[in-house]
């Protein structure tokens, strides 16, 4: 999985930051989608690897706790970690135990549940 995500960050849109991220996305029946980030002059209009994968997944016809693991990856070297906004998003969509691999282009890998990424999830009960 680490070559495949070494490869995807070529395909980054990144002019601004020059960081360039993948994603991997595993679907429980063994799909995988995959994600880059794409950043705008508008930065706010930027997406992140993460949530681009997941979404590729769910445009697919994929549905809330069909997702098995996701896969980060940084081009800075370090261990890529999720923003807290594609933390919200795996939050609503993952299952608590599913697993989040943060790779790094050395070749590192440091695993989390979504439960220890997202300890305290902001989710649809706490709309009521």
């Amino acid at each position: 999985m680490i070559e495949k995500l070494i490869n995807l960050q070529k395909n980054s849109y990144s002019p601004y930051s020059n960081y360039q991220v993948s994603a991997i996305v595993v679907m429980k029946d063994g799909r995988e989608f995959v994600g880059v980030n794409v950043e705008n002059a508008s930065f706010g209009a930027s997406i992140c690897a993460e949530r681009s994968a997941i979404l590729a997944a769910i445009s697919n016809g994929y549905k809330k706790y069909d997702f098995k693991e996701l896969y980060v990856m940084v081009s800075s070297g370090e261990i890529g970690m999720p923003c807290f906004l594609c933390r919200q998003v795996i939050s609503e969509l993952f299952e608590k135990n599913a697993i989040i691999h943060c790779c790094s282009t050395k070749g590192e890998v440091k695993d989390f549940t979504v439960e220890e990424i997202c300890p305290y999830p902001f989710g649809s009960e706490d709309l009521k």
